[in-house]
């Protein structure tokens, strides 16, 4: 059985489980049920959104269908793609979700498209409904992330911080560990907080899921730097999460100015006329 403790904060052994229970032989594992904990705690999140930008609920439960069903998709092909070693021997297990391998990009990128293409074709608001996505993204991956730590994974170098982990799964030359998982919990959590603040006052749409992919781009790329389950480019030189995720917070950070400039001056001719 694996524990966890955390010496420093005075928390020592938490034993874990991999699975909660058994349903019929098949081991239903706790990861599973945290993901579907987030994935529903940031369905009816965005459920409740919808009355404050005016979104129809059908509009919005079409787009949650499809962006889910293509984000779980985009997640696993992401993994897949930059980890193909551990898959080429045995093609079949590409599809054994069970065994792990999602990477949020992946997810988000893959949702993002799927929802955009399918409100293109039924006509809908794209751009109100993505500012909820960005919301409820961060609540989902602020919860998601303790998956990885009922897993004892995504974690990362050794530390001697008061966060340092130990465990029977990490080995002894690395322990006591950064908490990755947690660090992006919180700096999630924090984004989440901020944003559902700031919603109601967002100066144009598309301001907010603008405004998470800079939050979460600027936080993923420290704490991916700190991780030693990344996935790598050109022969383990480059992260390729932490590329993505500097190349998405500077892209974000430039078409957030450029938008803002561009509404500041629109109402000020506004105002003039």
């Amino acid at each position: 059985m694996k524990w966890v403790s955390f010496n420093k904060l005075g928390i020592g052994k938490i034993y874990l489980n991999d699975y909660a229970f058994s349903v019929f032989g098949l081991k239903v594992k706790w990861y599973a049920i945290i993901i579907c904990f987030a994935i529903l705690s940031a369905f009816f999140c965005g459920l409740f959104l919808t009355k404050k930008l005016h979104i129809k609920k059908d509009n919005f439960l079409d787009v949650t269908t499809i962006g889910l069903i293509c984000g779980v998709i985009g997640a696993r092909v992401y993994y897949v793609m930059f980890n193909f070693g551990e898959f080429s021997s045995n093609l079949i297990s590409i599809f054994n979700l069970r065994t792990g391998g999602l990477a949020i990009y992946g997810g988000i990128i893959f949702s993002v498209v799927s929802a955009l293409i399918y409100c293109k074709v039924k006509k809908i608001k794209f751009l109100p409904i993505l500012d909820v996505a960005g919301v409820c993204f961060l609540l989902g991956q602020a919860i998601g992330r303790w998956g990885n730590f009922v897993n004892v994974e995504a974690y990362g170098t050794k530390t001697n911080s008061l966060f340092g982990m130990s465990s029977n799964a990490i080995s002894t030359e690395m322990q006591p560990a950064h908490p990755t998982f947690f660090y992006e919990s919180l700096w999630c959590f924090l984004g989440f907080i901020l944003l559902l603040c700031f919603l109601r006052r967002r100066i144009f749409q598309g301001q907010i899921f603008l405004m998470y992919l800079s939050w979460y781009g600027f936080g993923r790329f420290f704490i991916e730097g700190l991780r030693t389950d990344s996935l790598w480019l050109f022969n383990n030189t480059i992260r390729v999460s932490q590329l993505l995720s500097l190349i998405i917070f500077c892209l974000s950070v430039v078409l957030h100015i450029y938008f803002l400039i561009y509404y500041i001056n629109k109402n000020k001719i506004k105002k003039r006329k």
